[in-house]
């Protein structure tokens, strides 16, 4: 069966978007064929705001609107206590637990030597600066429990050791070789509670 051209191209632009199959895709495509045009432009005009007005942090490389994310201008957290997490969805998973109150550093990744993923690809040097500008007593590293975490988590409890600072990685209930943002909230704020020194 022949597709008309335009909604192809819809179909090939949504394969393109992870976990998005082709039938996936084709469903995606023909709810927006068959809703109402209201839905579906608010839906592109939702694309379309988030990607000119969100940004990293300056501060965390948290998303963010402002100079700022909304954490690190909150006066309720602990600026003590920073969790460093590879993504802003690892961020989004600890939040989800309301079990952490202090703040965050994103990398941007993991380290990754095989697909050319080096400490300067991430932001460590960033993480090295805050711990020499700000008064930090703890790092959690929350890392992913997988080669590459394990690996960033190393890497940077080593940084971290001419500091002092407790450096802690979350402990029970993170099973090896999953990912932060797929755990569920209560093993997640068990782990981030019974943390572990390093």
């Amino acid at each position: 069966m022949q597709t008309a051209p335009a909604l192809q191209k819809l179909l090939d632009e949504l394969e393109r978007l992870p976990g998005i199959g082709a039938k996936s895709a084709q469903r995606i495509a023909y709810w927006m064929m068959n809703t109402d045009s209201a839905t579906v432009l608010r839906l592109a005009d939702a694309i379309h705001e988030v990607k000119s007005t969100v940004h990293f942090c300056t501060r965390c490389f948290n998303y963010a609107e402002g100079d700022l994310c909304e954490i690190c201008q909150s006066g309720e957290r602990d600026g003590s206590v920073i969790c460093v997490v590879s993504e802003p969805r690892d961020l989004a998973a600890v939040e989800r637990t309301g079990a952490f109150r202090g703040v965050y550093h994103v990398l941007g990744g993991e380290l990754a030597p095989m697909d050319g993923v080096g400490p300067d690809d991430l932001h460590i040097a960033e993480l090295m600066q805050r711990l020499a500008a700000e008064d930090v007593r703890e790092v959690v590293l929350a890392t992913n429990p997988n080669v590459e975490g394990e690996t960033t988590a190393a890497y940077i409890a080593r940084l971290l050791r001419p500091f002092d600072v407790s450096v802690t990685r979350l402990a029970s209930g993170m099973p090896v070789g999953g990912e932060i943002d797929f755990i569920d909230e209560v093993t997640l704020s068990r782990a981030i509670e019974a943390r572990r020194q390093l």
